[in-house]
């Protein structure tokens, strides 16, 4: 059985008719007959039937035909993967990522990236840990960064790291001025800025209605940088990864360490290597690698 005896008897089911199964394929009308003549013989049954009206499938080739369908496929996906592995990483690819990740990682990588695979153009986007996982299901993202668990058991998830959540509070606020760490059940009285969906705004929810309080919320954005310019203005106080807050001294306001604070665990989560281009495996590899040379909590130090 060959690729093309499978190729002739599904544009024959598709078309109906002989001539016109033939001028798509590229073939004589005699040479597909042969194609599908060789197959029916190596089968040992009729699949086709020829009639006034075009060419009808026989009840042997109505339960074939899902079957030549995904063969055809299955073999286009290994002749994909093939070429995947051996074509240099060019092009587009799309890698979604949390909020904070995209605001005060990314910065660290994609310019390196870009430096050394001038080729691969890399589209970013942001938001919440559910909606980057069923856009990388659904085929709509190549990668994305997010936080664990991954809910869906037919995506691949590499964890890179894990980080605490930490209180940031305006420049010279009263709980830094205390100097020693809170716990989190002490604070949620304050006016809060959050991202909706978020690890920290999950973790202020959970704490509340253990507590059956309503958090104040002074600011619900989408932006990780809104978050920081509004707690640096005063507005209200956020819960948010160590990420975020790598540089606070330059920043203008003040980290508060949390007593048994919660923590998040992110992950790089794709479909799997078979449906990565080259230009997304590259990117991947180099987001592994790039992690993994940074100093703890989200890398070993080590390249």
């Amino acid at each position: 059985m060959t690729t093309e005896q499978l190729r002739a008897f599904l544009q024959v089911a598709q078309e109906g008719r002989l001539s016109i199964a033939a001028k798509g394929l590229g073939l004589s009308q005699s040479g597909l007959s042969r194609q599908l003549q060789s197959l029916e013989a190596e089968l040992g049954t009729r699949l086709l039937v020829r009639t006034p009206g075009g060419a009808v499938l026989t009840d042997a080739g109505e339960r074939f035909l899902p079957h030549a369908q995904r063969a055809l496929e299955a073999l286009s996906k290994g002749t994909s993967e093939l070429e995947r592995l051996s074509s240099t990483p060019q092009g587009s690819v799309s890698l979604g990522t949390l909020h904070t990740v995209g605001a005060y990682l990314m910065p660290d990588i994609i310019p390196a990236f870009a430096q050394r695979f001038p080729e691969v153009r890399p589209r970013l986007s942001e938001g919440t840990a559910q909606a980057l996982e069923e856009s990388v299901a659904r085929g709509v993202l190549d990668l994305a960064i997010l936080s664990l668990p991954v809910r869906r058991a037919d995506l691949v998830a590499q964890k890179l790291w894990e980080e605490r959540l930490t209180l940031v509070v305006p420049r010279g606020h009263r709980l830094a001025r205390q100097g020693k760490p809170v716990a989190l059940a002490e604070v949620v009285g304050e006016s809060w800025v959050v991202i909706p969906g978020m690890s920290g705004t999950r973790a202020l929810e959970a704490e509340c209605e253990a507590r059956g309080v309503t958090p104040k919320l002074a600011l619900e954005t989408d932006n990780a940088e809104a978050i920081r310019r509004m707690v640096e203005r005063g507005l209200g106080v956020a819960l948010v990864p160590e990420l975020m807050t790598r540089d606070h001294q330059a920043q203008g306001f003040d980290v508060v360490p949390l007593v048994r604070g919660p923590k998040r665990q992110v992950a790089l989560v794709h479909r799997g290597e078979g449906y990565l281009t080259a230009a997304a495996r590259a990117l991947k590899t180099f987001i592994v690698d790039s992690i993994r040379a940074m100093p703890e909590p989200w890398g070993r130090g080590q390249s």
